[in-house]
């Protein structure tokens, strides 16, 4: 069986998970501390970061990009008969996705809105290009089926939620395509279900305590005041 290995409130983990649980892919998972890493794990991780995914065959992959492209190559896409221009679009707008994890992990753990406002705007323009991009035809990204991007774009998307609902902090504030297809994705309860148990009072302890986001009641108004309604 697949094995994964992580951090708990790891994105780039979530982004692994997820994909397998969407493909119906059984799968074992062992946490680790980073500030504490095995000795086990940097044998097989050159760069010290999870996730690492260890195939059926006992080969360790690094890096979520590759680990997501070998699961497809292995199991099969999600999406079905799309073309080579099609591919290189969904793996452009994943990109989109995965390289704005850590600008979000930044927002949501500056402690002062000097530190909070320059992050949060790279953010909300990453947003912004996703409303661009969004039809409201569809119920996912590109189609009525969850699809790479979909799952690309969730832990982004599903930390958000968590933001708004124990904060009022809303990332997702005047866009409504984007937060329709937010909603769309987090019914299929994919983000439950690649996360830990105890994944909301990890996350909550780390990003919702002490934080600008968690002790400024103002943070309500000054999240639309960063965002292109107010430009």
């Amino acid at each position: 069986m697949i094995k994964v290995v992580s951090f708990t409130i790891c994105p780039f983990v979530q982004r692994v998970t997820a994909t397998l649980e969407a493909k119906h892919i059984p799968y074992q998972i062992e946490y680790i501390s980073l500030s504490n890493k095995p000795d086990w794990f940097l044998a097989i991780s050159p760069n010290g970061q999870v996730p690492v995914l260890i195939t059926e065959a006992g080969m360790a992959l690094f890096e979520s990009d590759a680990i997501v492209e070998y699961i497809e190559d292995a199991y099969g896409p999600l999406q079905q008969g799309l073309s080579h221009e099609k591919k290189a679009f969904e793996r452009s707008w994943s990109y989109q996705a995965s390289k704005h994890y850590l600008t979000q992990c930044g927002a949501m753990s500056a402690k002062e809105m000097e530190t909070f406002e320059p992050r949060f705007a790279t953010l909300r323009k990453a947003f912004e290009r996703a409303e661009k991009q969004l039809s409201a035809k569809h119920q996912y990204f590109s189609s009525d089926d969850v699809g790479k991007v979909d799952i690309a774009w969730l832990p982004l998307l599903y930390r958000a939620d968590l933001v708004l609902s124990r904060t009022g902090c809303d990332f997702l504030t005047g866009l409504p395509k984007v937060k329709a297809w937010s909603e769309a994705l987090l019914e299929t309860e994919l983000g439950e279900k690649s996360v830990a148990d105890d994944f909301i009072d990890k996350f909550s302890a780390y990003y919702l305590t002490g934080t600008f986001i968690a002790n400024n009641n103002s943070i309500k108004d000054a999240t639309c005041c960063q965002a292109s309604c107010c430009e």
